[in-house]
């Protein structure tokens, strides 16, 4: 039967700790990430779209790395955006940056809000480990 492991990366402990729920849970060879958003570790959302992505991504880099994965492992994004998909073709520019040699399936979603004030995309994925070095 395989482990379940939860997957807690430096510097964000107080979302499992305050909020109770984890970064990332490995289960066996597969990685499901919680959704990410454009928050530094003092939980502050950063300021300015394109910085804001690409903190999104950063945060899933983060859960990724902790557990031994990169962003080649990921086979499933998910992301959601605030309102609208005004912004998606910026959207589109950061991610090709961090998806540069394969590319995940990618199903997106306009909602009209999130749990915090300020937050324009949540990002989820499911990854497998060692599909990176395939």
């Amino acid at each position: 039967m395989p482990e379940r492991k939860v997957i807690i990366p430096p510097g964000m402990e107080n979302i499992y700790d305050t909020y109770h729920y984890a970064p990332g849970i490995l289960v066996g060879d597969t990685l499901y990430l919680s959704g990410q958003v454009g928050r530094n570790e003092a939980l502050d959302v950063v300021e300015g779209t394109e910085a804001q992505f690409a903190q999104a991504f950063e945060n899933v880099g983060k859960v990724l790395k902790a557990a031994g994965a990169t962003f080649d492992d990921v086979v499933e994004l998910e992301t959601w955006f605030a309102d609208d998909m005004a912004d998606l073709k910026t959207f589109m520019a950061v991610k090709d940056r961090y998806f540069a040699n394969r590319f995940p399936t990618w199903t997106g979603f306009a909602v009209k809000g999130f749990s915090m004030p300020g937050i324009l995309v949540e990002i989820k994925c499911k990854a497998v480990l060692g599909l990176g070095d395939a």
